[in-house]
């Protein structure tokens, strides 16, 4: 099937062909919160405190895309080890930054050979 057959009325891909984007807001709260065992409250703290930013759908509600999830399970394992959430949310953006800069310094380093 031709890419362009898979475009929505706004040209947009279908969400079925967008599953595998880690970007795409997939998951409901409730799905959200199920999945990475913890409370829609929890989810809305790990918002509140800036960590997650979720979607909102036409009607309103909140939709979660895996890099999120992602993000949040490793605020929850922290809260599980009685860290605070805002300790918790700042350690999940280190690691983030930390990552990106590890990242950074490969690819320059490849660039470097």
């Amino acid at each position: 099937m031709p890419p362009e057959s898979r475009l929505n009325a706004e040209g947009r891909p279908q969400a079925a062909d967008r599953l595998d984007d880690d970007q795409y807001p997939a998951y409901t709260m409730g799905r959200a919160a199920e999945l990475i065992g913890a409370t829609p409250g929890f989810l809305r703290s790990l918002g509140e405190a800036g960590l997650i930013s979720p979607t909102r759908s036409e009607g309103g509600h909140r939709r979660y895309s895996r890099q999120q999830l992602r993000r949040a399970a490793r605020a929850r394992e922290l809260v599980d080890q009685a860290t605070p959430v805002e300790a918790a949310c700042r350690i999940v953006r280190l690691e983030d930054d930390l990552e990106a800069a590890l990242r950074m310094n490969e690819e320059l380093r490849r660039g470097g050979e």
